[in-house]
């Protein structure tokens, strides 16, 4: 028609009028080839961010409702005298792991430190303690291991498996938001001329059933992508460190197995300071002097007033909550290895995966039956390697190589800053950065930003902490729980530890 000529040399095609319908309609084609492709990934990672997020929050708040049901039922009146010290717990574990500034060892630490205050109160109910006597007592817990090794391995175990789901959650949502950001392509003027000519010039010349030939269409689109391209190696890196700590779940750092028997984790601590605690109060007493004692009238006016069972009532099976989010860690993480397996070089398969679009060409048949840029013929040009520096010999596509996508390289920063976190939680080693929830999402790539504004998302800071974490038998602790309980010597610590409680916890 009047609107058409016969393609000439250079990109243009059509009339100026047509060629500025096409080249919109050849980005639109482009940007829905690449987002189709890459929404799929996208909505795998969100689906399984969410997920475990939902798994890791249910499972606090059952392990904190057993923790609280146990002990209603074993202490009664005494623990729910003192239950805010351990909502504190929960409290601070799952503000770690939203991302809250919360120093694990520290945070359990103190709460060892408060639980032997006020132990120590109640089973030496007829002494008055300063808070600075109390204070003295606190220094002696690391020598006089008065909970035992409870604390030592429930710090090491909590600290590993929190620190693994917390990093490992966030990795999914770093995955989700860089393939938003990425897949959100913008082509330049010289990739929409490049677009142009491979989708919409054939119908210039009549040819329109022809398609673009493959190794054409896969030129074009390793130069629209090149900086794509680019993103895969961290890409995968980041992948493999997400898969590390994947394994670390389903084994030592397993959250799940720290979780769930914390509740008689922490009574079988309580039973050994009561059954150590004449040891424990005279080498306490040796260290921070004789303390005061009380007047007898308000000693047995403070037994009188107690009258608490403290009989220890192992869990049946049937009274726990249910597993969290209806699934179980193992299950999650199986499902999500295989995903992560599958999303590897992603980005260097993506022109290819375009190209087997039988919208965008013909494949790897009739290759002789083809749009090769300037008639329907084989397209006898090699495929130009991935990524941007190799586009310097890409024959379809005008690609600066000295102007990286600035966005792109953002990404490219925030999963090896990822990376880098996940390789510290596989180690063990705590790690802290910022809930990056409200970062913007309207960056298109192509777009460019300032340098200074393309610094990394995170701030990182690693504390190395050691040793082994051994997965918990729950139904053998409570049994052995129970049977420290039937001690002779322990019923009558815990006749004095129960009888005191009203007045001295508070």
């Amino acid at each position: 028609g009047d609107h058409l000529k016969v393609c000439s040399q250079g990109y243009t095609c059509c009339s100026q009028e047509m060629e500025e319908k096409y080249s919109q309609q050849s980005k639109h084609d482009f940007r829905n080839a690449v987002v189709e492709l890459s929404n799929h990934l996208q909505t795998m990672f969100s689906s399984r961010y969410k997920k475990f997020d939902e798994f890791f929050k249910e499972l606090l708040e059952n392990a904190e409702k057993s923790l609280n049901d146990m002990f209603v039922r074993t202490y009664g009146r005494l623990y729910m005298q003192n239950s805010e010290l351990f909502k504190d717990l929960f409290v601070e574990l799952k503000r770690y792991y939203v991302g809250g500034n919360v120093n694990l060892e520290e945070m359990l630490n103190e709460f060892w430190a408060r639980l032997l205050e006020r132990m120590f109160r109640l089973v030496n109910p007829q002494y008055h303690f300063t808070d600075e006597y109390l204070e003295c007592v606190s220094k002696y817990t690391e020598q006089l291991k008065p909970f035992g090794d409870v604390p030592r391995k429930l710090k090491l175990q909590v600290t590993r498996a929190f620190v693994a789901a917390r990093t490992f959650a966030q990795g999914l949502a770093v995955a989700r938001d860089v393939v938003s950001k990425v897949s959100a392509v913008n082509p330049t003027p010289q990739g929409t001329r490049a677009l142009l000519k491979m989708m919409y010039c054939p119908y210039c010349r009549g040819l329109v059933s022809v398609k673009p030939c493959y190794n054409y269409c896969f030129n074009v689109m390793r130069g629209c992508l090149a900086n794509q391209g680019d993103l895969d190696a961290e890409w995968n890196i980041f992948m493999d460190s997400m898969l590390l700590v994947a394994e670390r779940l389903e084994g030592p750092f397993n959250i799940e197995s720290v979780m769930d028997p914390i509740d008689v984790k922490i009574s079988d601590a309580i039973m050994n300071m009561q059954e150590n605690s004449m040891q424990v109060s005279q080498k306490v007493f040796q260290g921070c002097g004789q303390p005061k004692t009380l007047a007898q009238g308000r000693t047995a006016r403070s037994v009188s007033e107690s009258g608490f069972s403290a009989r220890f009532r192992p869990y049946n099976p049937e009274e726990r909550p249910t597993t969290a989010a209806g699934t179980s860690l193992d299950r999650l993480v199986t499902d999500v290895k295989e995903k992560l397996k599958q999303a590897k070089k992603f980005w260097s398969s993506l022109p290819g995966n375009i190209c087997n679009d039988e919208k965008m060409s013909v494949g790897t048949v009739n290759e002789n039956e083809c749009w090769n840029g300037s008639a329907k013929s084989r397209y006898d040009f090699a495929v130009t390697g991935n990524g941007l520096a190799s586009q310097v010999n890409n024959p379809e596509v005008e690609v600066d190589i000295t102007k990286p996508d600035m966005v792109i390289r953002r990404q490219i920063m925030a999963l090896r800053v990822m990376t880098n976190k996940l390789k510290n939680a596989y180690s063990g080693n705590d790690v802290d950065f910022i809930d990056i929830s409200e970062e913007s999402s309207g960056e298109e790539s192509g777009s460019g930003c300032e340098l200074q504004q393309c610094s990394p998302e995170f701030e990182f800071n690693a504390t190395e902490v050691t040793g082994n974490s051994n997965k918990s038998d729950k139904n053998a602790n409570t049994s052995a729980a129970a049977a420290r309980s039937g001690l002779s010597h322990a019923a009558l610590l815990l006749s004095i530890f129960f009888l005191a409680m009203q007045r001295q916890w508070r």
